[in-house]
Order: structure tokens, then C-alpha cells, then sequence
């Protein structure tokens, strides 16, 4: 993916916001490889998943080692705090990241082989007042961004107690239409059950819309968790729906589930999607640990923004253009534009040879602030004028005066 200027503002407004609000409900920034020993992704994300089977980009090393360019966050995470025996430390663990992720998918709208994701974890905390402040803090993040047009929907999918007897009733109830389901859904009738709730085929979610829905089977445990959940989203007013067909793409989620969906983007409408995982840290090597967290798509969220028309402005990052006629000039305007620069003012001057006419018009291309135009005269003079853009309004300046010129364009 390449990402031109006159779009990465839009991405660096989001990372910005994103570790703002991040910092503010405690979470610390973490940073991982790119790629990982396939085994991680194979017990941590799970073996009969789309992205296991499907979507990895996986190679071997000069020594047969065989590893794989990180489709998601959380099992680098998990990986990380147990290879570093973070897991020791006074709990909760927050962290967050921003990462490039691969996947072998169809590219469409809102869909890439490389995409970028924000993520953010906590292991260690097994009350369902972190499944409130994860889903509080993604909550704040889409608001704080000004979208209108996404919505919370949660679900709890149960625990390995309880999901068996779901699995089977799913199992049932799949089974007398298995003749109509599309090939990959008949594999994962028996491998995944549940995977068969979140297929896109239009024959598929039909069959789904009547099956049996997880919260009917949940254990006692599983039912207080959720309901504790909704009474933490119910105080912090949050508003959510619940949502039985949400079960998430990963094997290691359990309980409770989210997504943030916005209305209006296409398919690809889940800008955010989480949920607890709390037998993640034992599934790849480490002690017992709760764990719950999400991951937003940047791009996704950019296709949301678009929408509903809250783009950021660009920015004005050039204060100042020095336009120079003749050699010499063009010499000092080199020596302003440089020294101003070490005072903090972002400032250009020519480099490509073009006309005084043709410098000019490149500055208002460019947005800049101010010009200043050198020529012999101004030269001579030490003096030249300070065009302010916005009204047209000049001031004379010392041209050997940088505190002087500093000041006035400020």
C-alpha cells in the first residue's frame, strides 16, 4: 500500500488521536516483530481458522525454521509478555500498538493484503469491568474521530464449559441444510461450528438468521459476565445492541465479543472488533491468564470518515517561501530558507530552476503562509518585502535579520 502526503495526514490524525486517548485510559505502547514462528499463529489464533488455512504468508528460513508475517497483534502480544515474563508483573498489563498486518485476501474496499491496524490488550484482568473499559476506550477513540455512523454490537459466544453443548445444537441445526450450505461452511461443520454464523455467502447467513444463538447456552458463569457487562456499559451510557450473529474470526475468543460496525462503507463494515480471550497465554506457552482487547482497521475507519464527511483539514506546514531572480539571489534565499529552519519556521526556497512567475504560483501550491521575493534590489538593500497570503497585506524586513523575520511570521 502506498501512502501519499496528500492523504497521510488523514493517517497520522488518527495515530495521533488513537495514542492520545490510549494514554489517557492507561494503556502503554508495545512493539513487536514483523513476522513470528508459525506455531505461535497456529495455536494462538487457531488452526481452523480462515487465516491459519488461508490467508498467512509463511516461509521457511536458511534453517528450515518456518515462519509467518504477522496477520494480527494479539498473539505477538501474548508472546511478548510471556517470553519477557511481563506476566509477573502488577496487573492489569495495558498495552497498544499500531501495525502493518498481512493476509492473503481478496483486495477490495476496505480489504488489503498489507493493512494497519490499532490495537490495544490488557491481560490480567478477569472482571467484566475490562470488557466495559476496552469497549469505553474504543468508544471514546470513534468519538473523539467525530463518526456518527458506527454502532457497538455485542455478544458472548460462552467458555469451554458451556460452548460444546452450543457447538452441538449448532451442529444439528446445520446439518438439515448442509445440502445448501457453500463448501467451506460444510468443512467447518464439523471442525468450527460457529464460523458457519459469520460466513458472507448470502445462502449461508439466510440459513443462520434462524439458528440457535449463543446466549441461549450460556453456563451461569457466562450469563452473570455478560450481564455484568451490559450494567458497566448501561452506567458509562454507552450505547450497544446486542447481536448473537458476532462471533469473531479467531478461535481464541471467549465470552465476550464486540464489534464497532459502521453503515455505509461496503462489506468490509467492522472498523473495530475485539473481545476477551482468556485462555490465550496458556494456549502458547505461558500461566493461566485472562485477557480481552480489540483491533481497529485504519483504513476502515478512513472509508467511515469519508463518509460521513469528517476528514481532518490538511495542514499548512510551509510558513514561508522565498522566491529568487538571478544566481545570487538564489544563494541567499538558500541561506534564509536554512536558517529560519533552525528557528523552527518550515520554510522553501527554489531548487528546480523555475521563473519568478512560476516560483510564485508553486507557492500557493504549495500553501505557503508568506513569500518573500529576492532579487539585485533587495540585495543591494538588505531590505525586501514580507507578503502575507491570506489579505496580501506586506511588511519590510531586514533580510539579514532572522530574530526580526522570525518574528514576523509568527
Amino acid at each position: 500500500m502506498d501512502i501519499f502526503p496528500d492523504e497521510i495526514y488523514i493517517w497520522q490524525h488518527i495515530e495521533k488521536t488513537a495514542r492520545e486517548v490510549a494514554a489517557r485510559y492507561g494503556f502503554e505502547e508495545i512493539r513487536f516483530p514483523t513476522f513470528e514462528e508459525t506455531a505461535l499463529f497456529n495455536r494462538g489464533v487457531g488452526d481452523t481458522t480462515d487465516i491459519v488455512q488461508k490467508e498467512m504468508y509463511t516461509f521457511s528460513d536458511r534453517d528450515g525454521l518456518s515462519l509467518s508475517l504477522r496477520p494480527e497483534g494479539t498473539a505477538s502480544t501474548a508472546r511478548a509478555v510471556i517470553e519477557s515474563g511481563k506476566y509477573a508483573d502488577t496487573l492489569p498489563l495495558k498495552y497498544y500498538y499500531i501495525i502493518n498486518c498481512f493476509r492473503y485476501e481478496k483486495p477490495q474496499a476496505g480489504r488489503s493484503r498489507e493493512f494497519y491496524q490499532f490495537g490495544v490488550e490488557i491481560f490480567g484482568a478477569q472482571n467484566a469491568a475490562a470488557d466495559a473499559h476496552v469497549i469505553a476506550m474504543g468508544n471514546a477513540l470513534i468519538r473523539e474521530l467525530n463518526l456518527k455512523s458506527v454502532a457497538l454490537h455485542i455478544n458472548s459466544i460462552g467458555c469451554p464449559e458451556c460452548r460444546p453443548k452450543y457447538h452441538d445444537a449448532l451442529r444439528e441445526y446445520f446439518r438439515a441444510h448442509s445440502d445448501e450450505l457453500c463448501d467451506t461452511c460444510r468443512k467447518r461443520l464439523e471442525t468450527n461450528p460457529l464460523r458457519i454464523l459469520d460466513c458472507k455467502s448470502e445462502i449461508c447467513s439466510k440459513i443462520a438468521d434462524t439458528a440457535p444463538r449463543t446466549i441461549e447456552y450460556l453456563c451461569d458463569d457466562c450469563s452473570a459476565h455478560f450481564d455484568s457487562l451490559k450494567k458497566c456499559l448501561d452506567a458509562l451510557g454507552i450505547t450497544y445492541s446486542i447481536d448473537t450473529r458476532i462471533v469473531r474470526g479467531l478461535d481464541y475468543y471467549t465470552r465476550t465479543v464486540f464489534e464497532f460496525i459502521s453503515e455505509g462503507i461496503g462489506a468490509q463494515s467492522t472498523v473495530c472488533g475485539g473481545g476477551r480471550y482468556d485462555g490465550l497465554i496458556e494456549s502458547v506457552g505461558g500461566p493461566r491468564m485472562a485477557g480481552i482487547g480489540f483491533a481497529m482497521g485504519i483504513t476502515r475507519l478512513i472509508l467511515s470518515m469519508k463518509q460521513d464527511g469528517v476528514l481532518p483539514e490538511p495542514p499548512a506546514n510551509l510558513t514561508l517561501y522565498i522566491a529568487s531572480l538571478g544566481d545570487a539571489a538564489s544563494v541567499k534565499a538558500i541561506e534564509i530558507a536554512d536558517r529560519l529552519r533552525h528557528t523552527g519556521i518550515s520554510a522553501e526556497s527554489d531548487l528546480v530552476g523555475r521563473s519568478l512567475k512560476a516560483q510564485i504560483k508553486y507557492a500557493n501550491k504549495a500553501g505557503a503562509a508568506y513569500t518573500l521575493i529576492l532579487g539585485d534590489s533587495e540585495l543591494e538593500s538588505g531590505k525586501a518585502q514580507l507578503k502575507k497570503m491570506s489579505d496580501g497585506s506586506q511588511v519590510e524586513i531586514d533580510i539579514n535579520n532572522i530574530a526580526e523575520m522570525k518574528a514576523a511570521l509568527q
